[in-house]
């Protein structure tokens, strides 16, 4: 049931997902993804009874809205569009001039998709040229639209959704604009106070959580909290490798439960199915 996902994001975690779904705690009854993006962690995890996807980009949630709603109504406003820079900017222009709500909301979808796909680091407003023809994304729209049926997409500043949806049963994933990275975000204001914001918020909630951070000393010393769990991990840096072979880069995961549980349970599992086949661990 793991898929990909239909489009790219600032900050994606593609590459991350699979060292995200292992440190999940092993047992929670409603998964709430807080700052969605492009949901790579949602798509790929295993569907459940209760997921709740929420991003404040209200641009991003109409593009998610519609293609829930009608992916083949999205497809067709998507079909002609052409790859070519006047257009894009033209767009840019309507998006910047506060116009796109205006538009029917399948039309404003597909002029930000439009933006997402066709721009430098898809952050919606520079031209890349990029030879990838739009149609090639049309099966995974499909697919992202069978997924996000029993999911509840949501629109909500990170305080009011996480104290809405906090129950001690609850879990909150977490991948919040990095420290230092916040005016990479278009349509969306995250100042250096949301970081301490969403600390206390979390501090306060019954559910559990994790968050995925930049390592820096600043959201290291944020997080110096008794009963806060920090690990650090490295993973290749894509943008720096390039230019230097090797290159990484370093990020956290902080969460108020011990992440090990489920990496743990795993290799029991994986132990005692061994020895089901009668190998000698002595």
């Amino acid at each position: 049931r793991c898929m990909n996902s239909f489009m790219s994001w600032i900050g994606g975690k593609k590459s991350l997902r699979d060292d995200i779904l292992i440190r999940f705690p092993l047992d929670y009854g409603r998964y709430i993804e807080v700052f969605g993006g492009a949901g790579w962690v949602l798509f790929h995890k295993t569907p459940e009874k209760f997921e709740v996807f929420n991003d404040a980009n209200g641009n991003l949630v109409n593009l998610y809205r519609c293609v829930r709603k009608n992916p083949g109504k999205l497809i067709h406003y998507l079909k002609y569009m052409i790859n070519a820079r006047d257009d894009f900017r033209r767009i840019v222009k309507q998006r910047k001039s506060g116009i796109f709500g205006k538009f029917h909301d399948y039309d404003r979808a597909a002029k930000f998709y439009y933006l997402i796909r066709f721009s430098y680091g898809h952050k919606t407003d520079q031209y890349c040229c990029r030879p990838e023809p739009m149609w090639s994304k049309f099966p995974l729209i499909e697919r992202a639209a069978a997924r996000l049926q029993s999911v509840a997409v949501e629109n909500r500043d990170f305080e009011e959704l996480i104290k809405l949806y906090d129950r001690p049963e609850s879990f909150f994933y977490c991948d919040p604009p990095y420290y230092s990275t916040e005016s990479f975000y278009n349509d969306v204001d995250f100042s250096r106070k949301d970081h301490e914001r969403l600390r206390d918020t979390l501090l306060e909630c019954e559910g559990k959580f994790l968050v995925s951070y930049n390592d820096c000393p600043e959201i290291r010393k944020l997080w110096d909290v008794p009963g806060i769990y920090i690990e650090e991990i490295t993973r290749a840096n894509n943008l720096a490798l390039r230019y230097e072979n090797g290159a990484e880069y370093h990020e956290l995961f902080i969460s108020n439960y011990d992440t090990s549980e489920r990496r743990n349970s795993d290799r029991q599992l994986s132990f005692l199915d061994d020895d089901e086949e009668g190998n000698n661990y002595e």
